[in-house]
């Protein structure tokens, strides 16, 4: 069963939660970080993309990032825009996007429980970005990213959660740039938080990992390179747990740089062995598994995998898998998606029309739209034991960080 617990919390101060709040660490480049930080000293992305305060051509691994980083955060905590919770509480946090609502704990949850296999993973990682988040942890002494972990839906979970909204007013509500509303409420009642620890202890057997695997294998990592050294916080790290019913994924689409020395008469001709293919007239976005979308040369087109050219288990009927295994890497030469660099992903919230910016600029050659993964294909394969190839997922909303840290207690603030 899961073992969570309440933790004290770095937070902003209440008016200025908005300005704190940035999107993830890894859904945006260095460029991209400056622009959304630019004329707003509150901004957390100073934290969590420290190199945005250094010169640009400074490697964003460098130890001077992770220095800089460290720098921010003591100095956001002087200058009083971040404090610490004076006791141990959860969090519930809901997120409201086009009209649909989700609502999580935010809590510590155990780095035993994931090294038992009780959080349960589906993506493996790149050992260079688990480094890059071992080495912000250690520097910080904080857990800044929120790892987005989903259970199947327990209905006293819900009520407990749902009547604490409804009794009580949020610390925080407002609405970002994107049109994205972000609530939290802090609970900080001791029979409540007792109940919300009994009620995963005994009724939630298991969690899996929506979207963070190198944040929550960091946070393990760090636990053990600590030795002697290990807190009582180290134990922990920073999640939100969602019920799967509330929780849609959206479709992880690819682009390639090039087509592997074929011309598109060619690769056309290639492609018609394991697919059927069609010309549509404007932007595809497949609307049923085993369909998807290409663009190619300006022109739009429907592929169909054909019925014997997939199997059915759990990994090989993901439509990442039947693109891998009858195009990406019979035709074009991608092997492996983890490595390769003529592949690239691009999140389902960015639409067909980024797709068709990267080809028509030139950068790539051509670009593929996915039908998205289901909730339940996700906790099948993690049941299983096994693993998505990478980039399968893509998860939206997404939570801000800024708004809660986990400290590990490991450096003086």
């Amino acid at each position: 069963m899961i073992t969570i617990q309440p933790f004290t919390a770095l937070r902003p101060e209440a008016q200025l939660a908005k300005q704190v709040a940035s999107r993830p660490y890894d859904v945006l480049n260095s460029k991209e970080a400056r622009v959304a930080a630019q004329g707003n000293p509150e901004s957390f992305l100073h934290i969590t993309k420290s190199e945005i305060d250094l010169p640009e051509e400074i490697d964003v691994h460098d130890q001077l990032v992770y220095d800089k980083a460290k720098e921010n955060l003591d100095a956001f905590i002087s200058r009083k825009i971040l404090f610490r919770e004076n006791k141990a509480c959860y969090y519930i946090y809901q997120l409201l996007m086009n009209g649909k609502s989700q609502t999580g704990l935010v809590c510590g949850s155990s780095v035993n429980d994931y090294e038992q296999g009780l959080i349960k993973k589906h993506e493996f990682t790149r050992p260079e970005k688990e480094l890059d988040r071992i080495n912000h942890i250690k520097i910080t002494g904080a857990q800044t990213g929120n790892v987005f972990i989903a259970y199947k839906q327990v209905p006293e979970i819900d009520k407990l959660i749902d009547g604490w909204k409804n009794d009580r007013s949020p610390v925080y509500d407002f609405t970002a740039d994107d049109g994205i509303q972000h609530t939290i409420w802090i609970v900080n009642d001791d029979d409540t938080i007792t109940e919300i620890t009994r009620l995963f202890k005994e009724l939630v057997p298991c969690t899996y990992i929506a979207d963070g695997h190198h944040r929550a294998a960091s946070a393990a990592k760090v636990r053990t390179t600590l030795g002697q050294a290990i807190t009582p916080a180290s134990n922990y790290f920073l999640t939100t747990l969602f019920p799967s019913n509330q929780l849609s994924i959206m479709d992880y689409n690819r682009v390639v740089k090039d087509l592997n020395g074929l011309s598109d008469e060619r690769f056309l001709e290639a492609l018609k062995e394991n697919f059927t293919v069609t010309t549509v007239d404007k932007a595809f976005s497949p609307a049923a598994l085993h369909q998807f979308g290409m663009y190619l040369g300006g022109q739009w087109y429907q592929l169909t995998a054909m019925p014997n050219r997939y199997t059915t288990d759990p990994i090989g009927v993901l439509d990442v898998t039947i693109l891998q295994n009858n195009l990406l890497d019979p035709v074009l030469g991608v092997k492996d998606q983890r490595t390769d660099t003529r592949i690239d992903f691009v999140g389902g919230i960015r639409g067909l029309l980024e797709l068709e910016r990267r080809v028509n600029s030139g950068e790539m050659a051509v670009a593929f739209s996915l039908h998205p993964v289901s909730i339940q294909q996700l906790f099948d394969i993690a049941d299983s034991g096994n693993v998505m190839p990478p980039k399968s997922t893509w998860f939206e909303p997404k939570l801000r960080d800024g708004l809660l840290t986990h400290l590990t207690d490991t450096v003086n603030l």
